[in-house]
């Protein structure tokens, strides 16, 4: 029993230790944090196998909230149960809220977004994406079929962008792999392990749907400021689409219009929030800090993530038994296979486009993507590496 119990306690400092690495070193937005974590959980780790990954990542893109952040707090709830996702959740969220914390309170003086070493860490986003693209092809679209696939949701994806774009590619990849592959056999996979009981799951799922109906009404009865802030970053986190950046014209709808802080508070935010790594979504923490204090900083992290945390412990019971049924096994492989796609088209807009401007931009990603892909260097030297690189392509440009 001790030593069970011993095991148990590694492992959460394990997923804390790992997360909190990731958290400082994962630059570039979204679609770049679910290359690192390819990279750590997938690769080095072996915490899940590719497909479980990318089922796990499928069901994110289908869930409003922070993709990335729920494909981490996914892995911890599998790795170490209800306590493992929290410490994936605060490893990986953590650095980043306190750095826009303190930039609220101190550093708003201070200009970081056009520095060398951010559009350094950039081009580090370019390498990790595509070496995590090329890792999850090969696995997930090895036939013409699956290719057709990829190359139909990059071309969507690309062509027509909107807030629910992926979403309707995702689905009609689902009934394209389940017609083209309706007779695939059940998996011989071992189930993943989702220590959280189906009542749990459901317990969740209605809090999340309540707090988003009752808050409001309680918000317009008690004129309380915490309260109406919690509210409106909790609807923020529950009803946004696409990732991060979707979330910043509806934080500003809320808090700018209202006088709690100025466009230009608001856009300094912005700039710092693309400094730093981790979920873009922490700029609430920014937008709280500035409002009030630390103390605001923590409340409209907690209230923006809450629903990502509600809606992912509340989907995962389920998914284990919906994704082995024999009947959806098909489905799956083209919804992969479409993620494939959506990661790809992602490479190329906004991260290339927003990274890479000149032939010494491109020769810098080729040489992180080689220290990647071939040196197998760890990750944490390819961010420095990728820093110190835009600090020396700066004094040239």
């Amino acid at each position: 029993m001790k030593q069970i119990e011993q095991q148990g306690r590694s492992r959460w400092l394990d997923i804390l230790l790992i997360s909190t690495r990731l958290g400082l070193t994962s630059f570039g937005g979204p679609v770049a944090h679910l290359g690192y974590f390819h990279e750590e959980y997938v690769r080095k780790q072996k915490w899940l196998s590719e497909k479980d990954y990318a089922d796990l990542v499928a069901l994110c893109q289908f869930l409003p909230g922070p993709a990335s952040s729920q494909v981490g707090i996914g892995v911890g709830v599998i790795r170490g149960g209800l306590l493992g996702g929290i410490l994936a959740f605060l490893g990986f969220t953590l650095p980043s809220v306190i750095a826009l914390i303190l930039f609220a309170l101190v550093l708003q003086s201070i200009d970081v977004a056009d520095a060398g070493w951010i559009h350094g860490l950039k081009l580090v986003a370019v390498a990790v994406v595509a070496h995590a693209v090329m890792g999850m092809a090969q696995k997930l679209a090895p036939d013409l079929q699956r290719k057709a696939i990829v190359l139909f949701s990059l071309a969507i994806v690309l062509l027509w962008q909107g807030v629910f774009t992926q979403v309707s590619v995702i689905i009609l990849a689902g009934l394209v792999g389940y017609l083209l592959y309706n007779e695939q056999k059940g998996s011989d996979d071992v189930p993943l392990s989702f220590p959280i009981s189906r009542k749990f799951g459901a317990i969740c799922l209605t809090l999340f749907f309540a707090l988003l109906v009752i808050l409001p009404i309680i918000r317009e009865a008690v004129s309380y400021n915490w309260l109406a802030m919690f509210d409106s970053f909790y609807r923020a986190g529950a009803l946004v689409f696409g990732g991060g950046h979707v979330v910043l014209p509806l934080l500003e709808q809320e808090f700018v219009p209202g006088g709690w802080l100025n466009e230009e508070q608001f856009l300094a935010g912005y700039g710092a929030a693309q400094a730093v790594p981790g979920p873009l979504f922490t700029f609430a923490a920014y937008i709280g800090a500035v409002i009030s204090g630390w103390q605001g900083g923590l409340l409209a992290t907690f209230a923006i993530f809450l629903p990502a945390f509600l809606l992912i412990l509340g989907t995962l019971p389920f998914w284990n038994s919906i994704r082995r049924n024999p009947h959806i096994q098909g489905a799956l492989m083209g919804v992969n296979a479409a993620v494939v796609g959506i990661l790809l088209a992602a490479l190329y807009h906004p991260i290339w486009t927003s990274s890479v401007f000149s032939a010494a931009d491109f020769v810098l990603v080729a040489i992180l993507f080689s220290m990647l892909t071939y040196w197998k260097l760890p990750p944490w030297v390819i961010v420095v590496t990728g820093a110190v690189g835009g600090t020396i392509l700066s004094f040239f440009s």
